[in-house]
């Protein structure tokens, strides 16, 4: 496995049901943080390493919109041994960002972490395959292999199968997909699983390969999407009306830097790269370029960014209480839109 699929793939392990036995062993009676009203100094822990997955807080910090709103931001980066829930839950990060689905197992196992912003209103997850397989739509799955990342990243094809009425254990044979797209591209899947700003990239940067030679699977138009990148912060913690302020702001600072990113994305792409060239500026402008559809649409399913859809939450809970990433269905009081709301009064 190259460098670039080891950054690109590691992204995607999110282990949900493991998850809430590690944040478990975190107490969740008012652990001390570091940053507040008092200093305006914040810490946003991401789910991943730099790059324009994030580009809206990014460039929030490099063009001052948190200094703005009188903060100090600090943008801190994941890797493959950080759980966004375990840094906030544990006062090392004021915000978090992750899918909302860990979030809620978090909860489930007491943890007081609530969503306070849905800043991707899309799933950028798709189902691949090439055209010669025959494959047209998700029920021509049916008596096919099929790679897919596990550890909580196949939710969305199961509930697609489900859909169709192929049981996804005598109807198709499920393999464990690698962090690249190897099985597909040597034909050894019929299908595989992909995020439209990372994989499937890789597909269409293989030698003969062009976008016309690909069926893509969509969850969003399938019905069976969950949410992803969301932002996040401990529930008791914005109990304070100090602290609700401070997240308003963050909020409101971090929602300018991705119109900033909307409306320039070369510029983003850009201070991205300059604090983290890794990936490169070609991959990096591809993914500034998906990750905008997933923020602003089309057509996005709320008229304001950052703001929740009931739909989409109650949709991502089912599906996680369906297999079994919940024990019991969630709640509405996983997500509040009052910091949103109090975002847009200044």
């Amino acid at each position: 496995m190259n460098r670039r699929s080891m950054l690109l793939g590691a992204l995607f392990t999110i282990a949900l049901p493991a998850l809430g036995s590690s944040l478990g062993s975190f107490g969740c009676k008012g652990p001390s943080s570091q940053g507040g009203e008092e200093s305006g100094k914040v810490r946003l822990q991401l789910k991943w390493m730099t790059q324009a997955q994030f580009a809206g807080y990014y460039a929030a910090k490099a063009k001052g919109f948190y200094t703005d709103e009188k903060l100090d931001v600090t943008i801190l980066p994941g890797g493959p041994d950080i759980v966004p829930e375990q840094v906030v839950a544990g006062g090392g990060a004021e915000f978090g960002i992750d899918w909302l689905p860990s979030l809620l197992s978090a909860r489930e196992q007491g943890t007081p972490l609530i969503n306070i912003a849905q800043v991707f209103q899309h799933s950028g997850m798709r189902q691949v395959a090439f055209k010669t397989s025959g494959i047209k739509s998700a029920a021509d799955l049916r008596g096919r292999k099929v790679a897919v990342w596990f550890g909580g990243n196949e939710f969305e094809l199961l509930a697609t199968l489900d859909k169709h009425g192929v049981d996804r254990n005598k109807d198709v044979t499920l393999v464990q997909q690698p962090f690249d797209m190897n099985l597909l591209l040597t034909k050894q899947v019929d299908a595989a699983s992909a995020m439209t700003y990372n994989e499937y990239k890789q597909v269409l940067d293989s030698p003969g390969v062009k976008a016309d030679d690909l069926v893509i699977i969509d969850f969003n138009q399938e019905g069976t999407a969950m949410l992803e990148d969301g932002i996040f912060a401990r529930e008791d913690w914005l109990k304070d009306d100090k602290h609700k302020d401070v997240a308003a702001r963050f909020l409101r600072a971090s929602l300018r830097g991705w119109a900033a990113c909307r409306d320039n994305a070369g510029e983003c792409v850009d201070i991205v790269v300059k604090q983290s060239p890794t990936l490169g500026k070609e991959h990096q402008a591809w993914m500034m370029s998906e990750v905008n559809k997933l923020v602003w649409g089309p057509p996005s399913p709320t008229a304001e960014p950052g703001l929740m859809d009931k739909a989409a939450f109650r949709r991502t809970a089912d599906i996680a209480l369906k297999f079994k990433v919940l024990k019991k269905p969630a709640e509405n009081a996983a997500f509040t839109t009052a910091v949103w709301e109090a975002s847009k009064k200044k």
